[in-house]
Formats: C-alpha cells, sequence, structure tokens
C-alpha cells in the first residue's frame, strides 16, 4: 500500500503545478489503482471527455451537458438543468464527498457511454478535471 500511494503522488506530480491535490480524489484513485487501473492519464482523460458515443437517441460526450471547458457552468442535454462547473478550481464544491462522485461518474457514465466507466476511465477523467 506504501507503495501505491507513493505511485499516486507521482501520477499525482506529472501533471504539473495545474494539479490540484484533493484527498478525495487521491482516495477514490487510490482504490481504481487496487482494482488493477492506472496508470492514470489526464490526457486520456481528456480525449474520453471530448469522444462522442452514440446512443438510443443520438450521440453525446460529456461535453454536451458540461461544455467543452468544464470550468464553464453547462446545462443538461436533455431536460436543460443548469449544471454548475465541472472543475474543482472553479467550483470548491466538486469532489468533496466521494459517494456522490461515484454516484455521478456511474449515473454519466451510463448516460453517455451506455455503460459504467471503468476504473481506468473514472480515474483519467478525475486526473483530467482535477488539472483544471
Amino acid at each position: 500500500m506504501r507503495y501505491l500511494s507513493a505511485g499516486i503522488f507521482a501520477v499525482t506530480l506529472s501533471f504539473g503545478s495545474a494539479a490540484q491535490s484533493n484527498p478525495v480524489v487521491d482516495k477514490l484513485l487510490d482504490g481504481y489503482a487496487q482494482q488493477g487501473a492506472g496508470p492514470f492519464s489526464a490526457t486520456d482523460g481528456k480525449r474520453l471527455w471530448s469522444t462522442r458515443f452514440a446512443g438510443p437517441d443520438g450521440e453525446r460526450e460529456c461535453a454536451s451537458c458540461h461544455t467543452v471547458d468544464p470550468r464553464q457552468a453547462g446545462r443538461h442535454a436533455q431536460t436543460g438543468k443548469a449544471i454548475e462547473p465541472l472543475a474543482p478550481s472553479v467550483n470548491a464544491a466538486r469532489f468533496t464527498d466521494p459517494g456522490k462522485v461515484a454516484k455521478w461518474l456511474k449515473r454519466n457514465c451510463k448516460w453517455t457511454l451506455g455503460r459504467e466507466c471503468s476504473a481506468q476511465e473514472n480515474g483519467d477523467l478525475l486526473s483530467y478535471l482535477t488539472t483544471l
């Protein structure tokens, strides 16, 4: 476990000074790593963010609701409900409750990708979002 935590720390450092330390995200990344995922990539997370997935009612991507720039407010593509910025750099309330993070990753992946995200995909997405 000691080496795993050091590995997560090294991954966080590799993002440069833009990465923000977040104990909730660190705990989630550690959990994903224990499932065999990693190393996590902000680049892959950004790519996943902008990938369009075919669904029963058209194509979707994360940016369909959260905008291309997660630092901006979004709007749900189907309901029109306002969505606060997702990036924790502009919305301190993001990624403060591990249960909520897991719930919303699961729900949004199912809606956007048509399936749950893998541990690798979740880790990559969180890595990307914490670099903004």
